[in-house]
């Protein structure tokens, strides 16, 4: 819904007014009361006037405050039409951004809030698709390809701001198909595939900022028939910056939400209400501490009618429960802005909600696809069209 969902009538009933008038003589120091009955009937029509007019100025203002919660996009100028699916916040200066031209993967990076973008795309990326990207500051950036041929999913490591880039893991598994990538820390991150073998998600591990992977969670639930994880916005994954993570799927019988405690080495597995089939299913998680998460996504076919697509858990994804009230449209990306704040995008618009997830509000009606916060005051969107905004309130 995008007004008050608890909006209801009012009726104002008929009182009968007496007016009292007090008078006092010059010498009495006991007022007298005298009560008027000939002022009742301008007094109350003088009452009902007031009110019925306090009433419209309120029903007039409702609609634009309910549909504009404060909050907008600032669009930057990036100078590209490339569709930007990786983003990572850095500061209120400072973002990445990554994606892919007709024939090119490109990684854009800012340092002056959009002013200007640098083009710092990896040498070599014909035919790639930077599906994500992880910064952690103007020079230190970790970026994740996928491509037609299995050797096309690789990552990219660079420490001078995408001036020179190392690559660091090339896929040699036909069947490995890798999604997103979510960082703990400046060293230690997940990089998450669908099942190789049909049967257990390919979860990959580095220790010293990408330069090196390895495999890790051996010990994982087996995946259900059809069962993958979404591409979409980089956020298919992600962590609390401790020990713990989370990966979210779709394409099977059920979406699923997967947990590690210990940083990969293994998992356990939740249900979750979410609409899923070979289109859909979860494409974002976001976490607000170790308990609060929220998914998002919906059917990528039917992009303005895909109910059932917000979930929210309270335990640390162990449990799910369907938000009634978010909008019924698919949503590709999701990050909180505060404790309480929280933020959607997709193709249709972006939606934030300012009580955890219970109810949401429309702000913004063009395409993007993901979203990061750094800080409450350093969020940023991206999507197709070359499209990088930073968030701004506007009351």
């Amino acid at each position: 819904m995008r007004g008050p969902s608890d909006a209801h009538l009012v009726r104002v009933a008929r009182t009968r007014t007496i007016t009292i008038v007090v008078i006092a003589a010059t010498n009495d120091t006991r007022p007298r009361c005298k009560f008027r009955r000939d002022t009742l009937r301008f007094r109350t029509v003088r009452k009902r006037v007031l009110l019925l007019a306090a009433l419209s100025l309120l029903v007039g203002a409702a609609p634009t405050s309910a549909a504009r919660p404060g909050y907008a996009w600032h669009d930057t100028t990036t100078g590209t039409t490339a569709h930007f699916r990786g983003l990572s916040a850095v500061s209120s200066t400072t973002a990445w951004a990554s994606g892919y031209t007709a024939t090119d993967g490109v990684v854009f990076r800012t340092t002056d809030r959009g002013a200007t973008w640098q083009d710092v795309s990896p040498p070599g990326s014909a035919g790639l698709q930077f599906r994500d990207i992880e910064a952690f500051d103007v020079s230190h950036a970790v970026a994740m390809s996928i491509g037609a041929a299995p050797t096309d999913f690789r990552i990219y490591v660079t420490a001078d701001g995408g001036q020179t880039w190392t690559t660091t893991f090339v896929n040699d598994e036909p069947t490995a198909f890798y999604d997103c990538m979510t960082f703990f820390d400046k060293r230690r991150g997940l990089a998450l595939s669908d099942p190789p073998d049909g049967v257990h998600f390919r979860v990959i591990a580095t220790n010293d900022g990408g330069l090196s992977w390895h495999v890790t969670g051996l010990q994982m639930p087996d995946a259900l028939p059809g069962e993958f994880a979404f591409a979409a916005s980089g956020q298919c994954i992600t962590s609390d910056h401790g020990h713990r993570a989370w990966f979210g799927t779709g394409g099977g019988a059920q979406a699923r939400v997967f947990r590690s405690d210990d940083r990969g080495v293994s998992w356990t597995v939740a249900p979750t209400p979410i609409l899923s089939g070979p289109s859909a299913g979860i494409f974002a998680l976001a976490f607000n501490g170790q308990q609060r998460g929220l998914a998002v996504g919906g059917d990528f076919t039917l992009p303005t009618a895909s109910p059932d697509n917000f979930a929210r858990s309270n335990d640390g994804g162990s449990s799910w429960n369907l938000l009634q009230n978010a909008p019924p449209e698919y949503r590709s990306g999701a990050t909180w802005v505060d404790g309480h704040t929280a933020i959607a995008v997709g193709p249709s618009g972006s939606d934030v909600s300012q009580n955890f997830g219970t109810t949401w509000q429309r702000f913004d009606d063009a395409s993007l696809d993901t979203v990061d916060c750094a800080t409450p005051t350093a969020c940023w969107a991206s999507g197709e069209n070359g499209r990088v905004a930073y968030l701004v309130r506007t009351r």
